[in-house]
């Protein structure tokens, strides 16, 4: 959920302000926020339990075109993992490895639909009170080391006092490592990968006193796509979502849907009635994701919205920035939506000891 030094501050200042308030105030934004996002929760629901995919074996309609899938997966993986790639020009080959005084060790979850492997980040000052939880989704071709690395959330854990979980995908689930946001079995709740990953979110819930209000999940590109699904589905488990560069919920059903989907061409029919909280970065020159996408996930938002502040920014010799909030009539936001102006596919700020980061989206250090 970081874009760089300056919003990694203004988060902070966020998490400190919802911090220090009462716990029933606290309590009360969370159930408010989770009332509006079980709404679309139910109708998107409904809509893909009327979603069937093909049954193994069948053949496809009299006059319906043969669709070369191996062909499809392969261009999807490479727009995906060459596309990620925009930015890392920007990197520091210099800069040093970060020395982190928590811990990080592996695990990994079975359930019917699968196994996935990951990574967790135990800052040192954790002593058993409660704090919260941060699942973090890579892209496509990266893995919990990197994504760790290159977006520096382990130093913000150490910093917060928060635990941070990086889910992992397998090359036998995708061979690029993308998350398979496109399945339609990989868009509903308790099966596929959502399944998987909010096992896994329980799993560290069970075995660490996590504070159930404060349960995020954010993600990368495919990692995003597979973050706004798993906060529609889940919405009693996470409360609030962070996009970059990723797409909307259920924009697409398979591999041609989801490469028209990366182009702009999504499915436009899954919106909910009520927004939940959600935060997005995109890149206005992402030739991958296309940039219509981190628009189409702020609908919801913009829509409930009650005002609407835009304040635009600059990084020091970097990119400028649109910082677009959507908020609720007590002032409360129900959204916010970064457009970094000349950005590509890749993370804005962070490390660039870790791949796919532009370091023009990262702020100078406060002296």
């Amino acid at each position: 959920m970081k874009l760089n030094n300056k919003l990694f501050a203004q988060m902070r200042a966020a998490t400190r302000n919802l911090m220090h308030k009462s716990p029933v105030d606290t309590n009360q934004v969370i159930q408010d926020a989770l009332k509006n996002a079980s709404v679309y929760t139910e109708a998107a629901q409904q809509h893909m339990r009327g979603m069937g995919q093909m049954p193994t074996g069948s053949s496809p309609q009299q006059g319906t075109p043969a669709v070369d899938v191996q062909g499809m997966l392969a261009e999807l993986s490479r727009n995906f993992s060459q596309g990620i790639g925009q930015g890392t020009g920007y990197r520091a080959a210099n800069e040093p490895a970060e020395v982190l005084p928590g811990s990080f060790s592996e695990g990994s979850h079975t359930n019917a639909a699968g196994t996935r492997s990951y990574k967790l980040y135990v800052p040192s000052g954790y002593r058993g009170e409660p704090v919260p939880l941060v699942v973090m989704l890579h892209g496509c071709t990266q893995d919990p080391d990197d994504f760790a690395t290159g977006t520096k959330m382990n130093a913000l854990a150490e910093e917060m006092n928060c635990l941070v979980v990086y889910p992992a995908q397998s090359r036998q689930a995708n061979a690029s490592r993308c998350w398979n946001w496109f399945n339609n079995v990989d868009q509903r709740r308790d099966q596929g990968e959502p399944s998987i990953i909010a096992g896994i979110t329980r799993d560290i819930m069970a075995r660490y006193t996590i504070d159930k209000a404060k349960v995020y999940v954010a993600g990368l590109s495919a990692g995003g796509a597979m973050a706004a699904i798993m906060g529609t589905l889940y919405p009693d488990l996470y409360a609030a979502v962070g996009v970059h560069s990723g797409l909307p919920f259920a924009a697409a059903h398979d591999l041609p849907s989801a490469l028209a989907a990366m182009k702009g061409d999504f499915r436009r029919g899954h919106q909910p009635n009520k927004a939940i909280p959600i935060i997005v970065f995109h890149g206005d020159q992402d030739t991958t994701v296309h940039p219509t996408n981190g628009d189409a996930i702020m609908v919801p938002a913009r829509d409930a919205a009650d005002a609407m502040a835009i304040e635009p920014g600059r990084v020091p010799n970097g990119h400028a920035f649109t910082r677009t909030v959507h908020k609720r009539a007590d002032g409360k936001p129900r959204g916010e939506h970064w457009v970094i102006h000349g950005a590509g596919h890749a993370w804005s700020g962070g490390s660039a000891r870790g791949s796919y980061t532009d370091g023009k989206g990262r702020m100078p250090a406060a002296r």
